[in-house]
């Protein structure tokens, strides 16, 4: 690129301007030399610019959903901070898998942020259900990471079995690595991670219960 960048434009017939390199948009006018990244780098950048996009909508839309159901603006969040921890697994799998991160990838990563949030709000729920029954706190999310356990783990081996099938396909390698691995990854780091995160947010709230 600073190769590119650093052309004289005068040999190309133009006015000695900075070469203009184009990626996603079209150059207005041919009348001046310019680079244009097309074919398969174009299609890859509105890619993942369109799926930005959707995810962005999508998480917002079951930030909203979570809100009326838990009567929460900061439960919901709590819930959803699961969500990147996938990435701790998907990330380092496409590199031990010398597989790019593609389109596929991305389009595991956000259909398994569902799962994530449902595992979350398993948890989530489960606290609250503890708490209800005049369980304290600090017991509660103790319980919830040790009972909810199993259906997460069963659900994250489904997934594992699942996406096996798919793992050493050319086009769909990706998204096998990104269910996979962010599935895996966030059921470890999640069922410590968001009673924790419940824990810090609630304790000033239920102190009492907490001292009891």
């Amino acid at each position: 690129m600073p190769t590119l960048a650093a052309l004289d434009t005068k040999k190309f017939g133009g006015d000695g301007a900075p070469l203009a390199i184009y990626n996603a948009t079209i150059p207005f006018t041919d009348a001046t030399p310019a680079v244009k990244w097309d074919g398969e780098w174009h299609i890859t950048i509105e890619v993942f610019r369109d799926l930005g996009l959707a995810f962005a909508a999508v998480l917002l839309l079951i930030y909203a959903l979570m809100v009326g159901w838990f009567r929460s603006f900061l439960t919901p969040l709590i819930v959803m901070a699961a969500i990147p921890f996938s990435l701790v697994g998907i990330l380092p799998a496409h590199a031990a898998m010398d597989a790019f991160f593609t389109a596929t990838s991305m389009i595991g990563f956000m259909a398994g942020a569902g799962i994530v949030v449902r595992n979350s709000i398993i948890l989530v729920d489960f606290i609250e259900q503890r708490i209800a029954e005049g369980m304290p706190l600090d017991e509660a999310v103790i319980d919830a990471g040790a009972v909810r356990f199993r259906p997460m783990l069963l659900t994250a081996l489904a997934v594992v079995v699942g996406g096996a099938v798919i793992l050493f396909d050319p086009i769909f390698q990706g998204l096998a690595i990104s269910l996979m691995a962010g599935e895996i990854a966030s059921l470890l780091i999640s069922r410590m991670a968001v009673p924790v995160l419940y824990f810090a947010a609630h304790t000033e709230d239920r102190s009492p219960s907490v001292m009891s």
